[in-house]
């Protein structure tokens, strides 16, 4: 079978997979989990934002804080997908996939909420003494399943380890023709490639403290960024904004557009754009979520909805206000739908266009730049991902170094490579790992919601939330969470303590 066969096979399983099956069990779980939560990510919209200030409680351990470990997990999901995925939903489903993207954001939230949560309840200590978990471990405490907790790994190290990884280092080096003529035939994706395999692996050598302190500071400065020149952009065309939220809102409800040619709709492009945008109920951000020190876990799965109404409500929308506004401005540059929509995307990607209209060569510079930083990020997001399910699998360290440089020689080659093979194996394991999770959190979430009450109930107390897994009976065995709230407050003041110290001795080398 030549490389043409091998692509269309896989090509024809993506398509499938998506559309016909997996879309619809998004749906399901995240309807299923808002009602079972009783509307969770919009009743608690408060306690996301105080969420995100909580300390870490773990004296002489590196786990992350709250914040760090919400960065991870916004840094895998905004990516160039924010930029390119928003783009393809627009040209292919037409305007009203935007709406379908903000209502998916909305619903799947849910099960991002019970999928952290679960994260947090069965996470482990790993021997760096940091927190680890996600999706492979309570698969195999909660369910008892070592087997198919290997099974979800593997995909998602082959997805978010290779796949992605190479994905994100071949857009970062594809944003460069514009500046070069013929520059995939000159030696910049060499040159580029080895500089990305560099920066990446001195990062991924440093662990997860020196990770987390990565997209600490890249994830809000590229956010900020993107927001502000879309905010400015909007300031220029305030005549126009109703008009085109008005377009979208009209299409999003347009009968053909809706029923013409199912696995191009305006929804399933919606929908499919949105939620592999977002990641909710996935299995990826589980993994960042169960890094962080907290004293409660849904804590932390409230911190993660918030992650995904940053990356699709936020980011997402930046882009669909770009490329709506550009539509508007230049009426006929694209003809929504199908081969016709996406074709027009084959020169100049909607949002470099709607960037160059608006600010010039500004405006082109300023997104090659958001171009990197996304990309950038999420190659770190992706590893933090790839290597807690490779530590899942093995805990040998010569074995964890091969890995790791694996991963860096996949960015190295992925800036050489038209990776449009890679785009369908990466999309049939993520599929995989995300059919894996969803059964997992539809059997476990009964856990997840029972956390729930039981930090709503402390929070009506006037109580911080502390949990004792003890106060669950018939939960399966966890290896955290046994501490009382005396414990955990002794511990608490010994990290206070330690982090002065800490600052001090910083103070006096200076």
């Amino acid at each position: 079978m030549n490389m043409d066969a091998i692509v269309a096979v896989t090509d024809r399983i993506d398509t499938v997979m998506y559309t016909y099956f997996l879309v619809f069990l998004l749906i399901f779980s995240g309807l299923y989990f808002t009602i079972r939560t009783r509307g969770v990510q919009f009743r608690l919209i408060k306690d996301m934002f105080s969420a995100i200030t909580e300390k870490r409680h773990e004296p002489g351990r590196r786990g992350v804080s709250s914040f760090q470990a919400m960065m991870v997990s916004t840094a895998s999901r905004v990516g160039t997908g924010n930029i390119a995925g928003v783009a393809t939903a627009i040209a292919v489903g037409g305007p009203g996939a935007v709406f379908w993207m903000w209502v998916m954001a909305l619903v799947s939230s849910a099960s991002a909420f019970v999928e952290s949560t679960l994260a947090q309840i069965w996470k482990v200590h790993s021997g760096q003494g940091e927190f680890r978990g996600g999706p492979a471990y309570y698969i195999q405490q909660a369910l008892h399943s070592r087997a198919l907790g290997v099974v979800f790994s593997v995909c998602l190290i082959l997805c978010f380890g290779i796949g992605f990884n190479g994905l994100q280092s071949y857009n970062m080096s594809s944003s460069l023709e514009y500046y070069i003529p013929g520059y995939a035939h000159t030696a910049g994706p060499v040159a580029l490639g080895l500089l990305l395999a560099v920066v990446t692996g001195f990062v991924l050598f440093g662990g997860t403290r020196r990770i987390s302190f990565m997209t600490s500071y890249i994830v809000p400065a590229m956010a900020l960024l993107y927001l502000g020149m879309t905010v400015v952009l909007m300031v220029m065309n305030v005549p126009e904004i109703p008009a085109v939220f008005g377009m979208i809102f009209r299409e999003a409800f347009d009968v053909q557009a809706i029923t013409g040619g199912f696995a191009g709709s305006m929804i399933v492009q919606g929908i499919k754009r949105g939620l592999f945008s977002n990641e909710a109920g996935m299995g990826s951000a589980p993994n960042a979520a169960a890094a962080a020190s907290v004293s409660h876990p849904v804590k932390q799965g409230l911190v993660q909805v918030l992650s995904v109404f940053i990356d699709t409500l936020l980011i997402c929308s930046c882009s669909a206000v770009m490329i709506m506004l550009y539509v508007h401005n230049n009426t006929g540059v694209i003809a929504w739908g199908g081969a016709t929509g996406a074709a027009a995307l084959s020169n100049m990607p909607l949002v470099q266009a709607a960037m160059l209209d608006g600010f010039g060569p500004l405006g082109i510079n300023f997104m090659t730049l958001a171009i990197f930083a996304f990309a950038f990020s999420s190659l770190i997001g992706n590893y933090f991902y790839a290597e807690g399910n490779f530590r899942f699998i093995t805990k040998s360290k010569p074995a964890l170094v091969v890995f790791r440089i694996v991963c860096c020689v996949v960015i190295f080659f992925g800036a050489q490579s038209n990776l449009t093979l890679a785009w369908n194996l990466a999309d049939i394991f993520m599929g995989l790992q995300a059919t894996v999770n969803i059964v997992a959190i539809l059997l476990l979430g009964k856990w997840a919601i029972a956390a729930l009450r039981d930090y709503e109930e402390q929070r009506r107390q006037g109580l911080d939330p502390v949990f004792e897994a003890r106060n669950f009976p018939g939960m399966p065995a966890c290896e955290c969470w046994h501490e009382t709230r005396e414990e955990l407050e002794t511990a608490t003041r010994a990290v206070e303590v330690e982090e002065r110290e800490m600052r001090e001795s910083e103070q006096e080398l200076e």
